[in-house]
């Protein structure tokens, strides 16, 4: 095989430059800590545009582990410490074999993720010790609901939009 040695070494750069992207949006939705102190997944998914070509980059902070897929890549943050815990790094199927062992992209997390998502699948999908239980993580999502639906009462209150307590009491 003949390498185009600017073109390999772009690849390489682009490649590389990856993994900073994904530690700035992991970084920010930790500084975010949208489920307060709690540890929560961080789920990013590809989604295609309407235009059915551009790609975008979903970063999704969740209490519960999402069904593994590929195009997708699942890390746990511990807000208030320095902790991100890689789950999986599963790319699309069209390039898996650009990770393989002794390949220039070679990646372990990425293989393994990948030998995992096919042999095993379950076992990435499995939950962790240092999982909230169910009825914890309702709780949670049934506070910041409550939340939410007081800050938009509020907005409304303010804004002129609620005319009378009935108002505010069928909010």
């Amino acid at each position: 095989m003949k390498l185009n040695r600017l073109e390999t070494h772009d690849r390489l750069q682009h490649f590389t430059k990856q993994s900073f992207d994904i530690a700035e949006c992991c970084q920010d939705l930790i500084n975010k800590r949208p489920f307060g102190e709690h540890a929560f997944y961080i789920f990013a998914h590809a989604r295609t545009e309407e235009d059915g070509v551009t790609k975008r980059l979903i970063w999704q902070p969740r209490l519960t582990k999402p069904n593994a897929q590929s195009n997708s890549m699942l890390f746990k943050a511990y807000p208030g410490t320095d902790i991100i815990k890689i789950i999986w790094m599963i790319p699309a199927v069209e390039l898996w074999e650009q990770y393989e062992k002794g390949k220039l992209t070679e990646n372990k997390i990425v293989y393994d993720s990948i030998q995992a998502y096919k042999l095993n699948r379950g076992s990435l999908e499995q939950k962790e010790l240092d999982d909230l239980s169910d009825d914890r993580i309702d709780a949670i999502y049934k506070d910041i609901s409550i939340e939410i639906r007081q800050k938009k009462m509020m907005q409304n209150l303010y804004s002129g939009q609620v005319n009378d307590d009935e108002d505010i009491i069928q909010s």
